[in-house]
């Protein structure tokens, strides 16, 4: 899929905006998916969507049967557990292979990433602060960590773990409950400087308790979304 990275192609606009809004449950697991109607709704061609919906089968975002239609990949618990083994190992190979190969380029532009955290005692009010400062920090992990066959599974990886967390959302009353919590951000604090003074070992430590702490988050929403 060629526009998976020229952000400039329509296809890519497309790819974009329907991904937005299976991640944020605006079209929620089941969903059928209309082909006329993504053209209304997003002005734009035939090809670019079905570009797109192909793109996000690959990504396991969208499910398409023969003889059926498309629909929006359906979520279950049994994907938590198994999303988050898989993302618990790559993500601390990564964070390893970042120490070792990252350049000044990527801390630079990490540590501008998590300059933008609010210091304020409730961090967790800027939801989408948070969120951008998370999703930035594993971007540019991934890219330093010099493997593009990592990476790709780590892009794919940390949409769909996204995704979970929306849903893990819609289970509790809570509806203020942060996307991504203060906490996540400082443990990138500790991740960034282990990987900047290339103490692989340490990171890779550092990124399995991040990534325990958000299934573990994900998983108490689910089991128990009343907080008792």
């Amino acid at each position: 899929m060629g526009f998976k990275h020229n952000p400039n192609s329509l296809s890519y606009a497309a790819y974009h905006a329907i991904r937005k809004k299976i991640v944020t449950l605006k079209l929620p697991p089941g969903k059928i998916l209309d082909e006329n109607e993504l053209q209304t709704e997003l002005d734009l061609g035939r090809t670019p969507i079905r570009e797109a919906l192909k793109r996000l089968e690959i990504e396991k975002l969208v499910t398409i049967l023969p003889r059926r239609g498309m629909f929006v990949t359906d979520i279950s618990i049994l994907d938590l557990q198994r999303l988050f083994e898989v993302r618990l190992n790559l993500e601390s190979l990564a964070a390893k292979l970042a120490a070792s190969r990252g350049k000044e380029s990527h801390w630079q532009k990490m540590a501008t990433a998590l300059a933008k955290a609010d210091q304020t005692f409730d961090s967790d009010s800027n939801k989408d602060l948070n969120l951008e400062i998370d999703e930035a920090c594993h971007l540019i992990m991934y890219d330093a960590a010099d493997n593009e066959f990592l990476k790709d599974n780590l892009q794919i990886l940390y949409t769909l773990s996204l995704r979970m967390w929306y849903f893990a959302l819609t289970k509790t009353n809570d509806t203020d409950s942060p996307v991504v919590k203060s906490s996540h951000i400082t443990d990138h604090q500790f991740i960034y400087e282990a990987m900047k003074s290339k103490d692989g070992n340490r990171a890779a430590e550092l990124m399995q308790k991040h990534i325990l702490a958000y299934q573990n988050d994900i998983q108490r929403i689910i089991l128990h979304p009343t907080g008792e």
